[in-house]
């Protein structure tokens, strides 16, 4: 089935965009889970906004677009560097530097400031994060975490490693809905949709958006950029996103919502399922919304030691994604060893100043 909207714009809800869907969902959800078990955060009520954003931004932009949770503040909110309530700032902070960039044009200066070695170093320092997180929950249940662990080689033996996480992730699921029992249908609780209460500034919130920002800039709006143009030959600029991006936050942010942005890895992978139309966004919008609606029991009982191998795949990844896409390893290990041994903040800013200082030399 398919319709036209805004008499340009083709609307397919066929298989392809389904599996496109379900490409895009499988990085996502395990972060969203690992968030909701380990921050106070609401599970139903962050899929309420992803599903929101990915129907809104899927029809504007006319594309495939991903909406994707921000992979810097996920990490350090889950290794516990920064609370619920420092996360809620960082979000409202980042949600208006990036109105601003957007509406000023400026992403094409800042870019020269915070270039792609940059970038790459701060997800290499991201990945490492996440990896300690993860490793740490996966000890609290060798035994499981080791048969995850035989998942994945199995899946990578046959060639669908890209499908490991999202297996590891519906292995957890199929465990706690053992332990539950069939959930009952809920409407997420009214009171976890207000979380300016739980504000707190403290110097952690900015090392926050100075870390997720880098990311943001160079994956989320650049990239996003020029894979849309690729992949679907549409002109959607990196201010665009930018503005798009620093709207839904400010909107969601302070209702419950986890920080959320454009990744171009969502889009590569909704594309390389089969996506080819806002229809996966529109599928994908109605699959979250109504996992909210189910999902309140079981997340309670949900295995983290699932969640720790989970995090290891999702490291691995975002940590090869840094080193390999670069002609300066040297540097993007150096700025990924101090972002996980001092600060990502400190290593984004050193960073840049080595950058600029070699410019010179």
């Amino acid at each position: 089935m398919s319709f036209t909207f805004r008499d340009q714009t083709t609307v397919s809800l066929s298989w392809n965009e389904l599996t496109g869907a379900i490409g895009d969902s499988a990085t996502v959800l395990p972060v969203v889970v690992a968030v909701a078990v380990l921050t106070k955060l609401s599970l139903p009520v962050m899929l309420v906004w992803f599903g929101v954003f990915q129907v809104v931004w899927g029809l504007y932009y006319g594309v495939p677009i991903s909406v994707e949770p921000m992979k810097a503040f996920a990490a350090l909110v889950i290794a516990g560097t920064i609370s619920t309530g420092e996360l809620v700032v960082a979000g409202l902070l980042l949600a208006g530097i990036l109105l601003v960039l957007g509406t000023t044009q400026s992403l094409e200066v800042v870019n020269q400031y915070v270039d792609d070695t940059v970038v790459r170093g701060v997800q290499l320092g991201v990945a490492l994060v996440l990896l300690e997180t993860g490793i740490g929950l996966g000890l609290n249940d060798p035994r499981l975490a080791t048969i995850a662990v035989g998942i994945v080689a199995v899946l990578a033996v046959v060639g669908h490693s890209g499908q490991s996480a999202f297996a590891v992730f519906v292995l957890g699921a199929a465990i706690a809905l053992a332990e539950t029992g069939v959930p009952t249908p809920a409407v997420p609780a009214v009171d976890a949709m207000f979380m300016l209460p739980t504000m707190t500034l403290s110097l952690q919130t900015g090392e926050a958006v100075l870390a997720q920002i880098a990311v943001t800039v160079g994956n989320a709006a650049l990239a996003t950029s020029v894979l849309l143009a690729d992949y679907f030959d549409r002109d959607v600029s990196a201010d665009q996103l930018s503005n798009s991006m620093g709207l839904m936050n400010l909107v969601a942010v302070p209702f419950g919502a986890f920080p959320m942005c454009h990744g171009s890895g969502g889009v590569a992978g909704k594309y390389a399922f089969g996506a080819r139309t806002p229809g996966a966004n529109l599928l994908l919008g109605a699959g979250y919304v109504l996992t909210a609606f189910l999902a309140v029991g079981v997340i309670s009982a949900y295995p983290t030691a699932l969640l720790g191998v989970i995090l290891v795949l999702i490291a691995l990844q975002l940590g090869w994604t840094g080193v390999s896409s670069t002609d300066d390893l040297a540097v993007v290990a150096a700025i990924g060893v101090v972002g996980v041994l001092v600060n990502l903040g400190l290593a984004l800013v050193l960073g840049v100043l080595v950058q600029q200082l070699r410019a010179r030399l």
